[in-house]
């Protein structure tokens, strides 16, 4: 939809003087708030180079300093116990020790990945608008119900990894809608969007359960302190 705004001059009648044109796919407050555009090169690209050099020489540095822990030439008679995956996949195999192979193994990354692809094409908090900077008490409630079915449902197979971020994101994200909350801390929190919350649970959920395979996972998958029991 297009709309056409006229400013008449007062000295020469009905003649129009300036005509803007604003498109409903563009905001003009967004238009008004945008940044300066800079190019990927040489902008990003020397960015992303030097982080890579750093990144290259972290790794060199770590490498002199500790011995990789290498096992031996694999057997097909010996299985080493625990037979873990590639750290990357030691989350998925974390959850597999609390829920059915099909959950685990095959619907939970599906609906992971059936997410990852649907979330683009959903034209939200497109200006970065905070959780609570907009008309929030309904959307809570929504949260409060998920939270809560999900929570249920980590506690009956007593996912506690899962289900202690669950319980801890959406408890601070729920603070500036306590009247004891501080002002301050409120303010904080409630420039935080929506989806920068998903983000962060996310990112918990996977770097605790990738820690607990790669650190307190022993033979039989029980439950090992590293420490303690030699494993490193």
């Amino acid at each position: 939809m297009t709309r056409y705004v006229l400013e008449r001059n007062s000295d020469a009648g009905a003649v129009p003087r300036r005509i803007a044109l604003i498109r409903r796919e563009a905001p003009a407050k967004l238009l008004e708030d945008r940044e300066e555009v800079v190019t990927t090169a040489p902008h990003l690209l020397i960015r992303e180079i030097i982080l890579f050099q750093i990144c290259v020489a972290t790794l060199a540095l770590i490498s002199l300093t500790f011995d990789a822990p290498l096992e031996g030439i694999a057997d097909p008679d010996h299985t080493p116990n625990p037979a873990k995956a590639p750290w990357y996949f030691l989350g998925l195999q974390e959850l597999l020790h609390y829920f059915p192979p099909v959950v685990a193994g095959v619907l939970l990354p599906a609906l992971a990945v059936i997410g990852v692809v649907i979330i683009p094409y959903f034209r939200i908090n497109l200006d970065v608008v905070g959780f609570y900077q907009r008309p929030w008490k309904r959307d809570l409630r929504i949260l409060a119900v998920l939270a809560t079915l999900v929570s249920s449902l980590l506690a009956t197979y007593r996912v506690w990894p899962v289900l202690v971020p669950t319980l801890v994101i959406f408890a601070t994200m729920s603070l500036p809608a306590l009247p004891f909350c501080p002002a301050r801390l409120k303010r904080v929190i409630s420039r935080v969007p929506l989806s920068d919350w998903i983000m962060n649970w996310f990112v918990a959920v996977v770097v605790i359960l990738t820690l607990i395979g790669v650190l307190f996972r022993g033979p039989g998958w029980a439950w090992t302190w590293p420490w303690r029991d030699g494993i490193y």
